[in-house]
């Protein structure tokens, strides 16, 4: 998808030195981009049997749910710590750059269920681990990650090899 890439905007040392941050604000700036990029994650979920969409704050809500909607899914958040009004599950993990605690409403999936998660962004695959360690505590079975962008070079997609994970965008050591 070399022509979606050139619409990423890449900042150094942000948010702090040493990281290279691929920013997607200049995709969804660009309608044209934009749409390129939801019907290309979209198409990479063509076939698929699921039954919802889950994403994390903030830029996998903005991915997953015009997929969701598009494929007249659910969409379900993952959110940070603290920011959902009902009964929860957390899960902490490890970032480039720290660690978080994200949570997810108990009740959101159902113990069978077929879910596809989408995110903006595949670099440690800390964020990804977490959201499917708890899809996967509610009963829930991971059948697809898709991400827009993937950072080959941080070596995320070996915390998940047991998935099917698939990306729009690499940025392989650039």
């Amino acid at each position: 998808m070399g022509l979606l890439k050139q619409y990423v905007r890449s900042i150094p040392n942000f948010p702090k030195e040493g990281i290279n941050f691929r920013d997607i604000t200049t995709i969804l700036q660009e309608p044209k981009a934009f749409r390129m990029a939801i019907n290309s994650i979209r198409d990479c979920l063509m076939g698929l049997e699921f039954d919802v969409v889950v994403a994390p704050e903030a830029r996998g809500f903005i991915l997953g749910t015009p997929i969701a909607y598009n494929m007249s899914k659910p969409f379900v958040p993952v959110r940070k710590k603290g920011k959902l009004p009902a009964e929860t599950i957390e899960e902490e993990y490890a970032l480039e750059y720290g660690t978080a605690t994200i949570e997810i409403h108990k009740d959101a999936i159902s113990k069978g269920q077929k879910v596809v998660i989408i995110d903006d962004l595949l670099a440690t695959g800390g964020t990804l681990q977490a959201i499917i360690k708890l899809v996967e505590r509610l009963g829930g079975e991971v059948v697809k990650v898709c991400c827009l962008i993937e950072l080959p070079e941080l070596n995320g997609r070996n915390k998940l090899k047991d998935y099917d994970v698939s990306s729009i965008i690499t940025f392989d050591g650039e």
